[in-house]
């Protein structure tokens, strides 16, 4: 069915859990209508149906799943507002899975499917007016600084990154493109207090701030009328200690 709100819906992708789950919320508390993708029916999925979300299965994991999500965007919508790529999977080198094939899995999740939908969703993000549309890579801090035990992983957000400022170019001045760099937002259930204490004494903050921290990022992104093209760090001072 068909989206009958006059406002744009954001799409949002990976929005089972954790930042992407706090977005859809966030966005549905507004009354703003969202889409999201999942590849995991995650418990979250019913509660974001219930409350209005449009939830399309997306396998990113091959260019014709990828298209095919797309198509399943297209039935439902004839504009989007906003583009949130924060479907991303994290995955280390080890001896279980070839260096070729962990390389080629980080380049399908964090460049390749981007880099199709954004293609895929121009049609959709323009026609609107000046800076009235957005589309908002997840990268991470590793861009930055680079991983030993994540080295496919760190080299696809950097092309991610990367990638922000080329669409910010194509799309002007009707689509906004910028990327958001985190580092420690929030813990995991299983994480434990040795590990908590190590991942906090990495920044100068020394908290973890928690997912208001990214809405609140993205919403400014969103009303911005002039930000395009950066890549805005949330990593609580990590690069000076």
């Amino acid at each position: 069915m068909e989206l009958t709100s006059p406002v744009r819906p954001i799409l949002i992708t990976g929005a089972g859990k954790r930042i992407g789950l706090a977005l859809a919320r966030h966005f549905l508390a507004q009354q703003h209508p969202i889409i999201i993708s999942y590849r995991t029916r995650y418990p979250a999925i019913a509660e974001l149906e219930q409350a209005g979300a449009i939830c399309l299965f997306g396998d990113f994991s091959t260019n014709a799943g990828i298209e095919q999500f797309a198509l399943q965007v297209k039935e439902h919508c004839n504009g989007l507002r906003a583009v949130l790529h924060n479907a991303s999977a994290w995955l280390s080198e080890s001896t279980e899975v070839s260096p070729a094939d962990t390389l080629a899995l980080m380049l399908q999740i964090h460049v390749n499917t981007p880099y199709l939908l954004n293609h895929y969703f121009e049609p959709l993000l323009r026609g609107h007016g000046h800076a009235s549309s957005d589309i908002i890579h997840f990268t991470d801090y590793v861009v930055e600084r680079g991983s030993d035990k994540h080295i496919a992983y760190a080299a696809s957000k950097a092309a991610l990154d990367n990638m922000t400022r080329s669409f910010a170019r194509k799309l002007a001045p009707e689509v906004k493109v910028n990327a958001i760099a985190p580092a420690m937002i929030m813990f995991n259930e299983h994480d434990d207090a040795q590990y908590r204490k190590e991942a906090l004494n990495k920044s100068l903050m020394k908290v973890a701030p928690g997912e208001q921290e990214i809405i609140g990022l993205v919403d400014y992104l969103l009303n911005s009328q002039y930000v395009t093209g950066r890549t805005h760090s949330v990593d609580g001072g990590r690069p000076l200690r």
